[in-house]
């Protein structure tokens, strides 16, 4: 789409760039700015520019630069990057079960950032459901040349609405290792068949047996449900059916969404069961 509008473009290339004039705002893959009228923009400040690593190991876990792509996330998960996972971070087989949940062709994925899907923060956000599920935590450089951190899930306020103030800057997401071993799946659901997703789920077990369950797509904004242990699944239920948040628009109903993360619910607390069974008949032996 055409940004009428639009009279500079800017690329940054230090901190001190990423100060906003007056009707200039962050591009970073430009999926949702391009695709939409931006009437109040006159300017783009470019930082992909910023020269950011797009993924880094370290101690604490997984550090997922904003200006990643969705691709590069992709590819890492599957082995098909520079940067190797350690095989114990079973949760990274759930990314592009996350990714799929976008939607989006595969040269979307290509230019559209995982900061971008995060700070847009729609309730369907793919990225949003992923990093929430996984605990991650928001790095934000605040206009004072200062640095906070906040979980993902508390980021996101509303559809389409987040905790950034004016002039902060998303600079990257942390996935910490403890939830990056855990064994994690999502499930999804749209009204349409090629819909935008109505209901995801997550549910990841910690190796402490712990489980969390995640609320996406349905509700306003991420919901997390803890359990120090799998629930059961009249727990679960009443859980789910009592989460606050459901809302309604022209993808679906808010009782639809409300029934709909039920059963997508129940399936991912299934999953996990199974899981816990085929662990324990394995540590038995054959008979």
């Amino acid at each position: 789409m055409d940004l009428n509008t639009v009279t500079s473009y800017r690329r940054a290339r230090t901190r001190a760039d990423l100060a906003l004039a007056p009707g200039e705002i962050i591009l970073g893959g430009g999926t949702w700015i391009y695709g939409e009228p931006q009437p109040e923009t006159t300017g783009l400040v470019d930082v992909t520019t910023m020269g950011w690593p797009d993924l880094e190991i370290t101690h604490a876990g997984l550090r997922v630069s904003a200006t990643c792509t969705i691709a590069t996330l992709v590819a890492f998960s599957e082995g098909r990057h520079d940067v190797v996972a350690p095989p114990v971070w079973r949760a990274l087989e759930v990314i592009p079960d996350a990714a799929n949940a976008l939607l989006a062709s595969f040269k979307i994925w290509n230019a559209a950032t995982v900061g971008g899907n995060i700070c847009r923060s729609y309730a369907a956000g793919s990225m949003v459901a992923l990093a929430a599920g996984l605990d991650g935590i928001a790095v934000i450089w605040t206009p004072d040349g200062g640095e906070r951190r906040t979980a993902v899930a508390e980021l996101v306020t509303g559809n389409g609405t987040n905790d950034l103030a004016p002039g902060e800057v998303l600079r990257a997401v942390e996935l910490p290792a403890r939830a990056l071993r855990a064994r994690m799946v999502l499930r999804k659901i749209a009204l349409a068949e090629l819909g935008r997703s109505g209901a995801v789920v997550t549910a990841r077990r910690d190796e402490d047996g712990a489980v969390v369950v995640g609320i996406t797509a349905a509700t306003s904004r991420p919901v997390l449900l803890r359990y120090p242990a799998l629930p059961s699944s009249a727990s679960l239920a009443d859980d789910v059916a009592s989460t606050p948040g459901y809302y309604t628009d022209p993808l679906g109903p808010a009782d639809w969404r409300r029934a709909v993360t039920g059963v997508l619910a129940e399936r991912v607390r299934a999953d996990l069961a199974a899981d816990e069974v085929a662990a324990d008949e394995g540590a038995e032996g054959p008979a």
